[in-house]
């Protein structure tokens, strides 16, 4: 029997989702996160965006495209959020939420085994404490190793917390059990989780305490995300001096400090920058990148400037452009609202300038050398990414890492001579 387990979102998700390939798998079940032909689909759903609940609906209609007699069973935060868009739908056997996933497949192998029958729809209460999963299939040249679950900062535009429950961390040993477990695996992981910034609060622990216990592990480093309120000399130094990778993507969201106040986030502009200068400090040559909504409720066209300078003073290597989304149930849903066309333009003038920015972050690191991981085959070259997480067109080996000097802008990043 063949099961795609497919996943939608967040790394977060693509760590759940590939827990349970394992389990699949160990249970002697043919298992792939590719949404191809199957028996039964597990679809592990998103709800960060309204765009990202339509796609999840959507995945049930491409899996019936696929195999119009296969099985569907549903879980995830857009299941979470709104159930009965799923329960509706024709081939879908059950729906689940975001706790108990691996109790969920459980109950799927149980039924798939005609073991036992299935209850139309079971949303488990979120859990109070980190769950910890199986260990990942490797799907991928990178492995994402989860650490942390949930959200505790309730920003006025996010419906996570609601879906995904409070902060809740994992402890150390299982991470490092982890860690280890795919040493020989890999060249490289990356720590990631709903909110990786809160890891260790509520167990005793913390992000300092994390980066000394792998760093002890001889393989790439890299956060997947952080908040700038993290970023410490303390940090910054054990990262240094532990083999971590000097990429960073610190969330920004509005360069305004109007627009931040409302957005429930606990910075301004300017200690956000100093973030970014005590990176550099410490890091050179980091590739920083961003998050940015545009047109968030009740932005003027001042406040809208504000970001642009922002985001030129920061220098980003790259920049993740979106325009707001309305989350039903959200405080920011109550203000006023930007209309989408001004949305979608300052989107745009975003855009425009992360591709300036992004240009100008390259060019500066021309002829410099750099460590790259190489991943994926692209044509007639292979593609892996630097440390500090510059993509790289090359000759070498897929599965190496090797030295190159960075060359001119390529593609979507740079050719890279191999030295």
């Amino acid at each position: 029997m063949d099961f795609v387990v497919f996943s939608l979102g967040c790394r977060v998700n693509q760590c759940e989702g590939m827990s349970m390939i394992s389990k699949l798998t160990e249970r002697g079940f043919t298992a792939t996160d590719k949404l191809v032909k199957a028996d039964y689909y597990i679809l592990n759903t998103c709800s960060v965006t309204g765009e990202a609940d339509r796609k999840s609906r959507q995945a049930v209609a491409r899996a019936k495209a696929l195999n119009p007699a296969a099985e569907v069973f549903v879980c995830g935060c857009s299941s979470q959020n709104s159930p009965e868009p799923f329960e509706q739908k024709d081939g879908v056997i059950s729906v689940s939420g975001v706790g108990g996933k691996m109790d969920f497949l459980d109950k799927i192998t149980a039924y798939v085994s005609r073991e036992r029958d299935f209850s139309r729809c079971f949303i488990a209460p979120l859990p109070t404490s980190y769950e910890d999963y199986a260990l990942p299939a490797l799907t991928q040249s990178r492995a994402f190793i989860k650490v942390q679950d949930g959200c505790d900062n309730f920003c006025s535009y996010c419906v996570i917390p609601y879906l995904r429950g409070r902060s809740r961390s994992r402890s150390i040993d299982s991470i490092f059990t982890e860690a280890k477990a795919l040493e020989d695996k890999t060249r490289e992981i990356v720590v990631t989780g709903i909110n990786v910034s809160a890891y260790g609060a509520d167990i005793g622990s913390s992000l300092c305490e994390l980066v000394d216990s792998l760093g002890a592990l001889k393989i790439r480093k890299r956060f997947a995300s952080l908040e700038c309120n993290v970023i410490t000399p303390e940090l910054l130094e054990k990262m240094r001096n532990s083999g971590w990778c000097d990429s960073f993507h610190l969330s920004m969201q509005s360069g305004s400090d109007g627009v931040l106040k409302r957005m429930n986030r606990h910075y301004t502009s300017a200690e956000y920058l100093g973030k970014i200068a005590l990176i550099r400090s410490v890091f050179p040559d980091a590739g920083i990148t961003t998050d940015v909504i545009a047109g968030f409720s009740g932005e003027t066209e001042e406040e809208f400037n504000e970001t642009l300078k922002t985001c030129k003073a920061a220098r980003f290597a790259d920049m993740h452009v979106f325009p707001y989304s309305e989350r039903k149930g959200t405080a920011a849903a109550k203000l006023t609202q930007v209309p989408v066309p001004v949305r979608k333009e300052r989107a745009r003038k975003l855009i425009e300038l992360g591709k300036t920015l992004r240009s100008e972050f390259l060019a500066g690191q021309k002829g410099k050398t750099h460590e790259v991981f190489i991943e994926e085959s692209a044509g007639e070259y292979n593609v892996g990414y630097t440390d500090n997480y510059i993509k790289v067109y090359c000759a070498a080996e897929k599965g190496s890492l090797v030295k190159i000097t960075v060359a001119d802008e390529f593609a979507d990043g740079v050719k890279g001579e191999i030295l």
